[in-house]
């Protein structure tokens, strides 16, 4: 899944830049949370990611049984962004290009199951409209090779993982995983929308 800034569109529909600062949320499923939670922490206008569970039950959103595969959980990303400074369409985006590979069913890489499946958990009508017409301008498109397996789904409850799983790329950095397979994805974020990458105080 190798693409230029060039070849990957922006979203077609999407919101308008609010007029002044303010919160909104996103809650992204795209394989091991570590992985997303890293390339959306360094992005311009998102202001914290946590790292949770979404698509089962309270009683299930723990790691050692979300892992079984037998939940209904995606392990997920909830984002809190300013939409003055990005949009939702301009973070589904980063979301396709760069964070997973939305065309593998219940698989990123090495990590099989359907907690590791490619989803977004609208929080509203206008949310759901912009995922739903963005898959079907990229499928459109042919920006992949296969097509988008995504689910667009309307956001239950997020739950929040435990306290290891948060900020896990940047304490782990020795962690091979997140040498081979999470890094990677910052570093194409970095090369391929550099001017998304939030700059360093």
């Amino acid at each position: 899944m190798s693409h230029a800034a060039t070849e990957f569109p922006d979203p077609a529909v999407d919101a308008k830049l609010a007029p002044s600062p303010g919160k909104s949320t996103a809650v992204l499923a795209g394989g091991c949370f570590w992985c997303t939670e890293a390339v959306f922490e360094i992005v311009e206008g998102v202001e914290d990611v946590i790292s949770g569970y979404s698509g089962g039950t309270k009683e299930t959103a723990r790691y050692d049984v979300v892992s079984t595969g037998r939940t209904g959980h995606a392990e997920a990303i909830l984002i809190t962004y300013d939409p003055s400074k990005i949009t939702y369409g301009q973070l589904l985006k980063i979301f396709f290009s760069v964070a997973h590979d939305p065309t593998t069913l219940n698989r990123q890489g090495n990590d099989v199951g359907p907690q590791y499946r490619s989803a977004i958990f609208y929080t509203d009508a206008e949310q759901q409209r912009i995922a739903e017409a963005y898959i079907q301008q990229l499928n459109a498109a042919k920006v992949f090779r296969a097509p988008i397996v995504t689910q667009v789904t309307k956001l239950d409850q997020f739950y929040t993982a435990e306290a290891y799983h948060q900020d896990y790329a940047v304490n782990n950095r020795h962690n091979p995983y997140i040498i081979h397979v999470s890094d990677p994805k910052v570093q194409k974020l970095k090369k391929m929308f550099p001017g998304c990458v939030r700059k360093r105080k």
